[in-house]
């Protein structure tokens, strides 16, 4: 596969394109610097999604996030999919695509959730193949996201940011790192939260997420219909000591709130990531 590598730039903060704001950000154009859209509810020909999105696009960068590449399933690349994919971004001029460190299905059926590899030497060399394949056929880079998880495999190796380190290295890919996912898996599964920051290579880190979720006592689902907890904020401001200054978003995909309760929450982003900041000015 020829090089691909390049710089990617930026953004600053940015929210999910919700459509419940679709109209607000269209009449109001707040101060937001950045939006993420799901990849494929913009793969329809036609319509509102694409109608709205053109319009935002004028004043936004924007960014695709997907959830159905599949990069871990046995079954081959959809390449009808990336063709769709492809053209979306080009349509928009998608500052970078991303998706997920997951299987969502195998033998053309797809569960709709985006399920946990094994963390092993042949699971790397798998999805190392498979992630190369798709950025040779997409002409770009790719972000790869970790998944929350609720299980484990026996036969897993290595941990999973070892795993993920080795991906992003092996397939030459950029991270997603989800600052929720790992606090959800990390109290799922009893592992410190920290060692995961410490274990993923700086230099491939291009973007964050934040999210809500629900906590059931012994055990959390990321469910994304909830605000940023604290536990997750002090994490983030974790990160941001570890990987210095990354495009950061929050996500909210269910009980979605008025566009300024979101806008109250981003800020919050920014107020941890200005104090971090600070102090690094302040120690150099």
């Amino acid at each position: 596969m020829r090089s691909i590598t390049k710089d990617l730039p930026y953004l600053g903060f940015g929210l999910g394109l919700r459509t419940d704001h679709y109209q607000d950000i269209i009449e109001q154009q707040p101060a937001i610097d950045w939006f993420e859209i799901i990849t494929e509810n913009y793969l329809v020909p036609g319509g509102k999604p694409l109608y709205y999105l053109d319009k935002i696009r004028e004043h936004y960068p924007i960014v695709m996030h997907g959830v159905s590449m599949s990069l871990g399933s046995t079954d081959s690349l959809d390449l009808d999919y990336l063709a769709q994919v492809k053209a979306l971004a080009d349509r928009i001029n998608a500052k970078w695509l991303s998706d997920h460190l997951c299987w969502t299905g195998v033998h053309q059926k797809n569960m709709h959730d985006l399920l946990p590899l094994p963390y092993t030497e042949e699971a790397l060399k798998h999805v190392v193949s498979k992630i190369k394949q798709a950025q040779d056929f997409l002409g770009r880079q790719m972000l790869i996201e970790n998944v929350s998880s609720y299980l484990t495999y026996s036969s897993s190796a290595m941990t999973e940011w070892d795993f993920l380190r080795e991906v992003a290295e092996q397939a030459d890919c950029l991270i997603l790192l989800d600052i929720n996912n790992i606090y959800v898996s990390s109290f799922n599964h009893g592992f410190d939260p920290k060692d995961y920051l410490a274990g993923i290579p700086a230099h491939r880190v291009q973007q964050f997420h934040l999210a809500g979720h629900t906590n059931n006592g012994d055990h959390i689902i990321d469910t994304h219909d909830h605000p940023v907890i604290d536990p997750v904020w002090h994490l983030y401001a974790e990160a941001l000591n570890r990987f210095g200054k990354v495009s950061t978003m929050i996500e909210r995909d269910d009980h979605i709130p008025a566009l300024s309760v979101l806008l109250e929450e981003l800020e919050q982003a920014k107020h941890i990531a200005r104090d971090v900041y600070s102090l690094e000015g302040e120690k150099a």
